[in-house]
């Protein structure tokens, strides 16, 4: 029996989802994103937050180009019909699901691998960990939504220069470019993203929904509709759960947060 292509571990109320092709650098290919779309809909029933990480030395080396190379050949034929690209679908059930992900990255985080990584909410880099767009050298075009996540993270210059140039960005570099927000030891990341999950997990599901699903959509608004939608999700009528929340602050009884 063929070893899974996507392993998926519940520690409490956090899924951990691993790719696990560690002898292709965990490229992706349509039997994997199959297998992704499962462990995500199995996370979004069962969990609070999910840890998104990577078997063996790299987090995910992009698109199999084996399997492009294919379709650009005709050995795979296309579908009867035009319907949305695959990666599009499960990417989105990461970033605009109903529970937070947090991505744990090393090694390779390049192509399709930035694109998924950029699908979380929150991205843990180790010191191995380096960024790349190659696809204007392999005469490609990104197509699992990095035009619209990643250029919305580092910005339209940041994302022509790597992609015109298939230049490298390092774990320093990541962080000042914002594609992640922590950096780890070298073979740390998914320890420390475990943590931020079990951390984030400790809020309620409701406020971690709006978080995940307001923000970004107000962002695609005018100013006057994003503060109108705001003033919408924050006067919704708030859960029994809130006022103990609210109460435990107000009587000195909540715990303090750390850093």
């Amino acid at each position: 029996m063929s070893e899974a292509l996507i392993t998926y571990e519940l520690e409490g109320n956090v899924a951990l989802i691993g790719l696990n092709r560690p002898d292709k650098r965990n490229s992706i290919n349509d039997p994997l994103i199959d297998a992704l779309r499962v462990a995500v809909f199995r996370a979004h029933e069962e969990a609070d937050v999910a840890v998104l990480f990577g078997h063996g030395t790299n987090f995910c080396a992009g698109l199999d180009l084996s399997e492009a190379l294919a379709r650009a050949t005709g050995q795979i034929k296309p579908p009867r019909k035009r319907k949305r690209h695959n990666w599009h679908e499960v990417f989105d059930m990461i970033a605009r699901g109903p529970i937070p992900f947090v991505a744990a990255l090393h090694g390779a985080v390049v192509g399709g691998g930035l694109e998924l990584a950029t699908a979380a909410h929150v991205r843990v880099g180790d010191e191995s960990s380096f960024f790349g767009l190659p696809e204007g050298q392999r005469g490609i075009f990104v197509g699992g939504g990095g035009t619209v996540r990643i250029q919305r993270v580092v910005g339209t210059t940041v994302m022509m220069d790597m992609m015109l140039t298939g230049r490298l960005l390092n774990a320093t570099e990541g962080l000042q470019e914002k594609i992640i927000r922590y950096v780890a030891p070298a073979g740390q990341a998914l320890g420390k993203a475990k943590e931020i999950a079990h951390r984030i997990a400790k809020n309620s599901a409701e406020t971690n929904w709006m978080i995940i699903n307001v923000l970004p959509r107000i962002q695609d608004m005018s100013h006057d509709n994003g503060l109108f939608v705001e003033q919408l999700n924050s006067a919704r009528a708030r859960p029994p759960e809130a006022e103990a929340r609210l109460r435990e602050f107000v009587d000195g009884k909540a715990k303090r947060i750390q850093d």
